[in-house]
This record gives C-alpha cells, sequence and structure tokens, in this order.
C-alpha cells in the first residue's frame, strides 16, 4: 500500500479540508522563468509569483494552507513547501511579473500572504507524487484528492543528463537544468568546430 500525502499533512498536524493542494506549471512563464526554475533558482521570486493570483481562482485558494508543487522538465510532480495563507486584497500597484518580462497591473489580481512551515521543510524538493491525469486542474482539495507519494530522495537533485547519442532537440528550444550547461556548451563547440572549413 502506497504512502499517501494526506498522511503528512495529518502527522503534521493540518487539517485536511483546511488545505488546498497547487501545482504550478504556467505555460505564460517565459523562457527561464517557469515555476520549476523560479523555485530552484529564486525562492523569494518564486513566492512572488505564487502570491499573486486570478481572481477567478479566489474561492478556491482563499483557504489556510497551501500544499505546493512545480512540475518538474520530466512531468514529476515535485513538493516544494507547504504555506499558511492570509488574503491580502487586491494588487495596489503595477510590479514586475515573476514569470515573465510583463508588468502586473494594479488591480488585476488578487494577493495572498505566505507564510513558509518549517515543519515540512525536510521534504522541499526531495517528495514526488502522482498528481493524475488532471494536471489542468492545478488547484485541488486534500481531502477530496488524496495523492500517492511515489518518491522521497535524500536530497533534491535534478535529471541526469541523458548523454549525447540520447539527447535531440533544437538549439533554439533548449531550456536545460543548471547542471546540463556544461554539455550543451560541449555540443554548442561540437557542432560548429564540425562545420568550420580546416586549415
Amino acid at each position: 500500500m502506497p504512502l499517501m500525502f494526506n498522511t503528512i499533512l495529518t502527522e503534521g498536524g493540518l487539517p485536511i479540508e483546511k488545505v488546498r493542494l497547487l501545482r504550478h506549471r504556467d505555460q505564460r512563464a517565459a523562457k527561464g522563468l517557469k515555476p520549476y526554475e523560479l523555485w530552484r533558482d529564486d525562492r523569494q521570486r518564486f513566492e512572488q509569483y505564487q502570491s499573486h493570483q486570478d481572481f477567478g481562482n479566489h474561492t478556491k485558494l482563499n483557504h489556510p494552507f497551501w500544499a505546493s508543487f512545480v512540475g518538474t522538465p520530466n512531468n514529476e510532480t515535485l513538493f516544494v513547501g507547504i504555506y499558511s495563507v492570509r488574503y491580502k486584497g487586491v494588487l495596489e500597484k503595477d510590479i514586475p511579473a515573476s514569470h515573465s518580462h510583463e508588468l502586473l497591473e494594479a488591480g488585476s489580481c488578487d494577493i495572498y500572504e505566505l507564510s513558509l512551515l518549517k515543519e515540512f521543510a525536510d521534504l522541499d524538493g526531495k517528495l514526488y507524487i502522482d498528481w493524475g491525469l488532471g494536471t489542468r486542474s492545478w488547484i485541488q482539495r486534500a481531502d477530496n484528492q488524496n495523492k500517492p507519494i511515489t518518491e522521497i530522495r535524500t536530497e533534491f537533485k535534478e535529471p541526469d543528463f541523458p548523454g549525447y547519442l540520447q539527447f535531440v532537440s533544437q538549439l533554439s528550444k533548449l531550456e536545460p537544468p543548471a547542471t546540463w550547461l556544461d554539455h550543451r556548451l560541449k555540443i554548442i563547440t561540437w557542432c560548429v568546430s564540425a562545420y568550420l572549413p580546416q586549415n
């Protein structure tokens, strides 16, 4: 029998009916600013992204706790923290959007005050769940959706580079994990040198 995510919530003292599960994977995000990348590279910016939400989601989101997840480059669902939540109101002034190179205009979204719960911090970036097929349904109720835990790792680790022979992509579409950058530079160098005339 698999370990379930609600067991983690209950053992941590949270009433599951007050917890909303959020899986962030924003297709509108600019290159390098997807929720997974924000969380990995700049947690403060990720939390700013998460704290600004569309008006249409107010009823679903206005609850005391959010269990936050991000979709990984491998399309897994990675746990990144549990937050206590307080609704603050409507955005009062223009600010740069965390996930794009645009502005969030005053009056365009709700703002939530988020506080990361330290009791669950040892699982951040290590726990993976099976979100199920409904990835478009990115806000779910914990009491209605008890997610199976698929893996708990000892430390956060990005996917390994698959190797030169297995990796196929257009260079313009590459958004590799930071740990792949050295390999990408070698590929680019090899491609350029292969087509340069030899002296």
